[in-house]
């Protein structure tokens, strides 16, 4: 197993992408990149702290790849803002690929130089590349947010549409038991 850590904005929405995806055997929601120890939801919201939002996923390298993942989270956030995804703004919306060896580090630098050589967003990508920080473990009622309250509204107007465009970009790596 290889573990691998983004921050994308709301964890609740990239916490949902990722967990249908065939290889991903566990993703965690917390807090990783800044600079105190276990900080709380209430701490990080502040931005004061300078934590991102992020996930921690556990994934097997033989059904799914690093690039992959890579490219999954690029299909479903947007890299070109900074500190924000949609009405979420702060420093701990920001997009950040946390890597955790010399080779994911090339992966991310290079995925991203593609994407920028091709011009797929029309705008700079802003998608910082850092190396591993302590993550901290989200409280218990931000795990499995998306599965758990799909008629919450945000979930139903900012997740939904994540987890459409999943379905149809990547139909073919999704883990058919959820």
């Amino acid at each position: 197993m290889e573990t691998a850590l983004f921050a994308g904005g709301c964890f609740w929405c990239t916490e949902a992408v990722f967990q249908r995806l065939n290889g991903v055997m566990e993703v965690l929601s917390g807090y990783t990149g800044g600079s105190i120890k276990n900080p709380a939801y209430r701490e990080i919201c502040t931005g004061r702290t300078g934590h991102a939002e992020a996930i921690k996923i556990t994934f097997d390298p033989l059904k799914v790849s690093y690039v992959e993942l890579l490219e999954v989270f690029f299909t479903t956030h947007d890299p070109t803002t900074l500190n924000r995804q949609g009405n979420d703004v702060g420093t701990q919306y920001r997009s950040e690929i946390f890597y955790t060896s010399a080779q994911q580090k090339e992966q991310a630098e290079e995925y991203i130089a593609l994407l920028e050589k091709e011009g797929i967003f029309g705008a700079p990508i802003v998608t910082a590349i850092s190396e591993e920080k302590p993550f901290y473990v989200a409280e218990e009622e931000h795990q499995n947010y998306y599965n758990d309250h799909r008629q919450q509204p945000y979930c139903q107007f900012i997740i939904d549409p994540k987890i459409k465009k999943l379905n149809t970009y990547f139909s073919k790596k999704l883990n058919t038991t959820n």
